[in-house]
């Protein structure tokens, strides 16, 4: 993938698949590094499945023999020195505490770097296309930090769904307005 955005919502896809009510992407930027964090609270995997995802040819999908998301987000991740780790815990294995989360570690230096992306899009999409599910979206960078949470936005919100155009348009100009704060 072109960008790492792109990752970011393929990813937080399987966790809305995965019947998730909580899903919290977390960026975290130092000088040298930028660590991507995706938890949910959704179904989980088994350990094999955990074990196996990482292979292409490895997918819950039926549509199609190949998932592409994790093994490309490895790829991007180790092409720059760092690292991708999953953790989960199956809905059968613990019902009370089970989810995943994925996380990944990518040198921003580094020739192979992959971009970012368009952020603010993806997690205006995500929100916009599962709006029932509890987002919560922290870029902490190194000059400060851009943050949404949508149950704060549900406390004063009231009975207006967050998928109406006018709060999708709000959150894509507040998410725009905090980046241009940090720059």
């Amino acid at each position: 993938m072109k960008e790492l955005s792109l990752n970011i919502l393929d990813i937080a896809q399987n966790s809305v698949k995965a019947r998730a009510k909580n899903i919290l992407i977390k960026l975290t930027e130092t000088d040298e590094t930028l660590t991507l964090l995706i938890e949910d609270d959704g179904c989980g995997m088994s350990r094999e499945m955990v074990e196996n995802v990482v292979n292409p040819f490895c997918t819950t999908r039926t549509t199609r023999n190949v998932g592409l998301g994790i093994p490309l987000l490895k790829l991007a991740a180790e092409q720059t020195g760092g690292t991708v780790s999953i953790e989960s815990v199956s809905e059968s294995d613990n019902p009370d505490a089970c989810g995943t989360k994925v996380t990944a570690v990518f040198f921003k230096n580094h020739l192979d770097f992959t971009p970012l992306g368009d952020i603010v899009s993806t997690v205006t999409a995500l929100i916009q296309g599962s709006p029932d599910i509890e987002w919560r979206f922290e870029h902490q960078l190194t000059v400060g930090s851009v943050e949404l949470d949508t149950k704060e936005l549900r406390e004063i919100l009231g009975d207006v769904p967050l998928d109406t155009y006018e709060v999708i348009k709000w959150i894509e100009d507040y998410l725009k307005e905090g980046y241009a704060s940090v720059s």
